[in-house]
């Protein structure tokens, strides 16, 4: 399975040094989801990191980096963004219906599936999703490899998620809510979390 990290929706200090200390660990892919900040801070983190670390990333909401920073592809978070127009890169999609799920694969790259747990992040955001409805969309093959669960993904989670068969899991509030960005710099226990987060998806 992959392993995708998504990052708080607020800037912090250490953010720069654990992004990049997340990708020397071994992360393949971060969704830079910063929507509701202004761009401008949004790029001064990306300047922070290393041109090596850019393809690995994803953004949310402000597109243009894509194309200004050599990132990965573009993320749209409900069914009603639109991709920029001439748009040709790698896009994903945020899906909270199965039922909606073959239309979004046909339109994306992959879809991320929401909210399969209450979320850790986002106390707003609960559970939608059932076991039954997990279990007939996995029997009948409308999760496959192209679809990764989202929401209150935790150790134990990535196994379920697995079982039910979906192609990777996205990491939130498991990861950041180990380390208060208020009060700490070392970041030794997110970095010991993150590498059983990503043995679990392995």
């Amino acid at each position: 399975m992959k392993l995708i990290v998504m990052t708080k929706p607020t800037f912090f200090v250490e953010e720069d040094k654990i992004l990049a200390t997340l990708f020397e660990e071994g992360l393949e892919s971060l969704h830079l989801s910063k929507s509701s900040a202004e761009p401008v801070y949004t790029e001064r983190l990306l300047t922070l990191l290393s041109e090596e670390y850019r393809n690995r990333i994803t953004v949310h909401n402000h597109y243009y980096l894509k194309e200004e920073f050599r990132l990965r592809g573009i993320h749209l978070d409900s069914d009603t963004d639109v991709l920029p127009a001439g748009y040709k890169g790698a896009v994903g999609r945020t899906c909270r219906h199965i039922e909606e799920l073959k239309e979004m694969k046909r339109r994306s790259n992959y879809v991320l599936l929401a909210n399969m747990f209450d979320s850790l992040s986002n106390p707003s955001e609960k559970q939608t999703l059932n076991a039954d409805q997990l279990r007939e969309a996995s029997r009948r093959g409308i999760i496959d490899k192209r679809v990764y669960a989202m929401g209150g993904m935790t150790l134990e989670n990535i196994r379920t998620a697995k079982d039910y068969g979906f192609g990777g899991v996205v990491v939130c509030g498991d990861l950041w809510n180990r380390f208060n960005i208020h009060h700490e710099k070392d970041f030794k226990e997110l970095l010991t979390h993150f590498e059983k987060l990503r043995k679990a998806a392995g």
